[in-house]
């Protein structure tokens, strides 16, 4: 029975602790000092300003374009999903294709249905990610429609507060359905070798986390952040 070579394993082990572990190790690393951590403090200040106004009607237009976007997202995953199931039960003939391809680096149908497996699950959680948080941006505006007119500046602040709660999971969860698609890539990388597999992946989380910390849009979501905690 073929098995995977040790490099194939090693890739594939280094691959699976950089998906599981990044997000966590990221934020334990940057103390907060992130685009999606400086985000939450953004969309608090958002929701508390949307208790306090009277006309909601541009809030509700931002709500309706994240769903738009999220419900894109997840039609495309399910055209690559359906992609890359076609692949994987192809049987014989799918990996007698890809291996007479030069750049494909598939040493046995085992290794080939492994790699594309991977994708395949890649993209899988990317979905769920992004069809949680299209069910939870359904619940945000619920939220806005029954916001109520008030002249109560605690109730408003704690409506807000309520209301930034379930918002930020929900883009959170959006946030992770995006980054599906970078370790999806990462997992395709593997057709074309361990070395290359390897490469893709630490790659992958050295592109996230730089778009995090280092990136000009990380720098300006930081200052404005720090604008409005000024205002208080």
């Amino acid at each position: 029975m073929p098995t995977l070579h040790p490099f194939d394993l090693t890739a594939l082990a280094i691959f699976l602790v950089a998906w599981v572990a990044y997000e966590p190790l990221l934020k334990a690393a940057a103390r907060g000092r992130l685009i999606n951590t400086d985000m939450t403090v953004i969309r608090l200040y958002w929701m508390k300003n949307m208790a306090r106004r009277e006309n909601r009607f541009m809030d509700g237009q931002l709500f309706g374009h994240v769903l738009n976007s999220a419900s894109f997202f997840a039609s495309s995953n399910l055209i690559l999903i359906a992609a890359a199931a076609g692949a994987l039960f192809g049987g014989e003939q799918a990996f007698k294709s890809a291996s007479s391809l030069i750049m494909i680096k598939t040493s046995s149908r085992l290794l080939f249905e492994g790699q594309i497996a991977l994708v395949l699950v890649c993209l899988a959680r990317g979905l769920l990610a992004f069809i949680w948080s299209i069910r939870q941006m359904n619940y945000c505006i619920g939220v806005v429609g029954a916001a109520p007119d008030t002249e109560d500046p605690d109730f408003e602040a704690a409506y807000g507060e309520a209301a930034a709660r379930l918002l930020n999971p929900a883009l959170s969860s959006f946030n992770a359905g995006v980054r599906g698609y970078y370790f999806a890539l990462a997992a395709a990388a593997w057709l074309f070798g361990a070395a290359a597999f390897i490469a893709a992946t630490l790659g992958a989380v050295a592109l996230l986390a730089w778009r995090q910390r280092r990136s000009s849009a990380a720098a300006a979501v930081a200052d404005l952040r720090r604008l409005l905690e000024s205002r208080g």
